[in-house]
């Protein structure tokens, strides 16, 4: 079974409070959205204390364009994927040269080539390493990216993968943005990186979880729920009001189809790891499976610390658990919703 024998996080350097960025946020927006201070209690409901952001709280009043924003996106990505890539090999005695596979996962920007490339010629790694960009799964992309380089390493057991998250939601912000959704973005989302290194069963140590198995779902008519609206100056938060009850619905059928596939029930997972797409999101969750009380405490931690980073942070989850161990023969289970509308499941053992 491929292994996760290593997670690594980094975040940019600026670290603001939520009332910060909602101070600014209604300074924006207090002369062209009525009622602004209605929309700002997001903030307060948002259980979000601090976030990292890849830019001052001056930038995003300077009305920065598409390229320059994506500028700045590809700079951040480079080096936060690197610091992170190191950290990750760093922590099991490994270098860059050890790796077979690099997938990276982000959709808050574009570059041809992709950032990978950044990274490989950064870090000098073998010119025959592999690679594999992947965008637009928002959310979701963390357990995706996952998923495809477990599957990778299954299939080549002497091998190593690793996987490289990066997403820098932030720059997405418009200050001539007057939409609803811009707000709601500017209350959650936040910048982060992360770094999992999964090795093949030849190679592995035997230490960190095993990867039992993993299943993606797209909804049928949801394709406007979430994700990018592509506009002049950029990309455009996208939301849709049935998100929370979406989850609430089809997520006890989604695990029980997945779980009963591989033999275990419900009440055999120990560890719920879960994207904390917000606070409403978490609730969905509680409610749809009742959930054991401080089920979903690591989440909450990261939510309130980090933001909702997108595909990055249910690794930042997964990091938390693995620092307080997953001990042998213990399930845990990797669950996030995406643009699609999407799932994304992993189901992990010690």
């Amino acid at each position: 079974m491929p292994r996760i024998t290593s997670v690594a996080i980094a975040t940019p350097p600026y670290r603001v409070h939520q009332s910060d960025i909602k101070h600014l946020t209604r300074e924006i927006f207090a002369g062209s959205i009525k009622d602004i201070d209605r929309y700002l209690t997001v903030f307060d409901h948002s259980e979000i204390e601090t976030r990292f952001l890849a830019a001052p709280l001056s930038w995003f009043t300077s009305h920065p364009g598409f390229a320059e924003a994506n500028r700045l996106w590809a700079d951040v990505a480079c080096a936060l994927g690197v610091e992170t890539v190191q950290q990750c090999l760093e922590a099991v005695d490994l270098g860059p040269e050890d790796v077979d596979h690099i997938f990276f996962v982000s959709t808050t920007g574009l570059a041809t080539p992709s950032i990978d490339a950044h990274i490989m010629l950064a870090l000098d790694m073998p010119r025959n390493t592999k690679r594999t960009p992947i965008w637009g799964l928002g959310c979701a992309g963390g357990v995706s990216g996952l998923a495809r380089a477990s599957e990778y390493v299954r299939a080549f057991p002497g091998h190593r993968a690793l996987l490289v998250c990066v997403e820098l939601c932030s720059l997405t912000f418009k200050a001539s943005d007057c939409s609803v959704s811009n707000v709601i973005a500017a209350s959650l989302f936040s910048d982060g990186a992360a770094a999992v290194l999964i090795e093949g069963d030849e190679v592995s140590s035997g230490k960190g979880p095993e990867v039992l198995a993993t299943e993606s779902t797209l909804f049928p008519d949801s394709l406007d729920l979430m994700g990018w609206e592509v506009i002049d100056t950029g990309l455009r938060t996208v939301f849709g009001t049935r998100i929370p009850g979406v989850v609430t619905t089809h997520f006890p059928s989604l695990v029980d189809h997945f779980l009963n596939k591989q033999g275990i029930c419900f009440k055999g997972i120990t560890h719920h790891v879960y994207h904390p797409g917000g606070a409403k999101v978490l609730r969905a969750y509680e409610q749809a499976v009742q959930l054991p009380a401080g089920a979903l405490t690591h989440s909450r931690a990261v939510l309130r610390e980090y933001g909702n980073m997108s595909s990055t942070t249910v690794l930042y989850v997964l990091k938390k658990f693995l620092d307080q161990g997953i001990h042998d023969d213990e399930y845990a289970l990797l669950t996030v919703f995406g643009p699609g509308f999407s799932s994304e499941l992993a189901l992990l053992k010690g």
